[in-house]
């Protein structure tokens, strides 16, 4: 629970300058100040922070959004953390109360797992110094000490209670609920990783959430996670990325791969943009979370039936994440390789071929549909387009959209204006201009850049006159918020209380304006009340026009009191301005 007051404070606190220039350095660039964009591969800067607004927009990948906003995306983590991580470093405690609720936000109990956690790190990088058979399983596996400390690899010894060492009271709840202990039905515990190589799984923050356990002899599971837990949500989390942080920005290509000692293997023979999925599926939030660091994707998976499956449930959670402008591709290795093994045997330079030379989604969506029909037959044909039916919804690229629809239509010998209606498609065809006046659009749309200039304004906005425009909602919504809050000084306080609210985009965008067009903010009151007597002058004039086409049709009788009224008012006040 962390009250709005809270917030506010803390962004007042906050320069945005000084924190992004901590992590990517900034340069003047007028009254703002510039550099290449930290979320998309870029040469020239488009990237833009503004010290007087106290946000940051990027021209090119269109990333926007406050101190709090900057570090959710920059270390891929979630609103309470980003104000913690911000609160640490302005030296603020972080209140309790009314306010922001989190359901799954627990008082003490996060830091308290994260300390055992990292009790136990330390305790497996203990062992393993100290146990020949997992060195030498290290050394087997071509594994130096330089990548094991870059991974805080360690060991598990074999035993039940070993963890007992390290935690004297191994009855308590919390290991439980961290999931190093396992209790059976009769209530006895004992340790859930014995005799394994133990990998911590690592969340962008650096604090370890999780661990994965690989089998050193003989045994199953070969591989063994922990459970979810109120830190790790496997759904979400990608082994390495922390780890493959900087590799991503200079690739901007991510490798995804299917288990950790891949993403090791990789990175000791000198690839280090790879990652891996946790015991499940890519979802789409993985495929998301990726997509916001890198334009491309490339699935790595045996070439064997299972590694194809896999594939597969990839490319459908894959779909709904897609854009225009990111590219997703697969590599299917030789059925006895894995990246671990093919790297070694074949070398960096021909796993690089590999990456480079990946199967597009839309070649391997393709492929496998018309593995599944028999496409010398009128049903196989048909099968064809049903199967692709279901994926096409899914797929939010009009671009990419069109060239499958183009292909289907080719392999299935429909025409593709008849696979668009069989498949349910929406037509891409511009529809043709709306024409719309231009005045009231204008005026509300320069009222919205002011108010996003000077908050307190949007206090005095005269919501009965603002016309039905897409600026409309927006403006009402300002304010509310600013008639509503306290302290709301500049458009940095107003866009942390406009989170998930339908007006967000429309304001974002609105905002990202600021920084290219000239403004001159002691002028903003004066030009406030000049727009709104403009808009009060254009609300009289519709209204006029309006009583006099009804007075024409069915002349003054037509009208009622009141509009004969407000008309005789009109044209009076024409009058006495001609």
């Amino acid at each position: 629970m962390i009250p709005e007051s809270f917030i506010q404070d803390l962004l007042a606190r906050v320069d945005i300058v000084d924190l992004v220039d901590s992590y990517v350095p900034l340069k003047k660039a007028g009254a703002n100040y510039a550099a290449c964009c930290p979320f998309h591969n870029e040469k020239s800067p488009s990237f833009t922070v503004s010290p007087t607004k106290q946000f940051y927009h990027c021209f090119g990948c269109g990333a926007h959004g406050t101190a709090i906003g900057f570090v959710m995306e920059y270390q891929g983590i979630g609103f309470v953390d980003a104000i913690k991580d911000l609160a640490s470093r302005a030296g603020m405690q972080v209140p309790e109360s009314e306010g922001r609720s989190f359901a799954d936000e627990k008082p003490g109990q996060t830091r308290a797992l994260i300390e055992i956690m990292a009790q136990a790190t330390q305790y497996y990088k203990d062992q393993l110094k100290r146990s020949p058979k997992a060195i030498e399983y290290c050394k087997k596996r071509g594994l130096t000490g330089e990548i094991a400390a870059r991974y805080g690899m360690g060991y598990a010894p074999d035993g039940w209670q070993n963890l007992q060492e390290i935690f004297p009271d191994y009855n308590a709840e919390e290991l439980k609920v961290a999931g190093l202990v396992i209790e059976n039905e009769a209530g006895r515990r004992y340790d859930r990783f014995r005799d394994r190589l133990m990998i911590p799984i690592i969340n962008p923050k650096g604090d370890i959430i999780a661990f994965g356990g690989r089998v050193i002899d003989q045994g199953e599971p070969k591989y063994l996670n922990s459970p979810e837990t109120p830190l790790f949500e496997k759904g979400r989390e990608l082994f390495g990325l922390p780890q493959a942080r900087q590799s991503l920005r200079e690739t901007n290509t991510v490798i995804v791969t299917e288990g950790y000692m891949d993403v090791i293997a990789l990175a000791q023979n000198g690839v280090g943009n790879a990652v891996a999925t946790l015991g499940t599926a890519t979802t789409a939030t993985h495929v998301q979370k990726l997509l916001r660091q890198v334009d491309r994707i490339v699935f790595c998976f045996d070439g064997d039936n299972a590694g194809r499956k896999a594939a597969w449930r990839a490319l459908e959670n894959a779909l709904e994440a897609l854009v225009d402008n990111k590219q997703i591709g697969f590599i299917f290795l030789p059925a006895e390789h894995d990246p671990d093994s093919f790297i070694r045997e074949f070398g960096k330079a021909e796993f690089d071929r590999q990456v480079i030379q990946a199967m597009p989604l839309s070649d391997f969506l393709l492929r496998e549909l018309a593995q599944r029909c028999d496409l010398t037959s009128s049903e196989g044909k048909a099968k064809l387009i049903y199967e692709a039916k279901p994926l096409l919804l899914k797929l939010p690229t009009p671009l990419l959209r069109l060239q499958l629809v183009k292909r289907l239509a080719e392999a299935s010998g429909f025409v593709q204006t008849e696979v668009e209606r069989l498949c349910e498609l929406k037509s891409y065809a511009p529809a043709a201009p709306v024409r719309a006046k231009r005045s009231a659009p204008s005026l509300t749309k320069n009222l919205l850049r002011i108010v996003l200039h000077k908050p307190v304004l949007a206090a005095e906005l005269p919501g009965e006159l603002l016309p039905d425009t897409p600026e409309r909602p927006a403006l009402l919504r300002l304010q509310q918020l600013v008639r509503a809050g306290s302290g709301i000084q500049n458009y940095a306080a107003l866009r942390e209380q406009l989170r998930g609210l339908p007006e967000e985009q429309m304001i974002e965008s609105a905002a990202s304006e600021l920084l290219s067009l000239p403004f001159d903010e002691g002028e903003a009151d004066a030009e406030f009340h000049a727009t709104v007597g403009k808009l009060r002058d254009s609300g009289q004039m519709r209204v006029f026009a309006d009583l006099q086409a009804k007075a024409q049709q069915f002349g003054v009788a037509g009208l009622s009191a009141a509009e004969k009224q407000a008309y005789i008012q009109l044209l009076s006040s024409r009058g006495n301005r001609s």
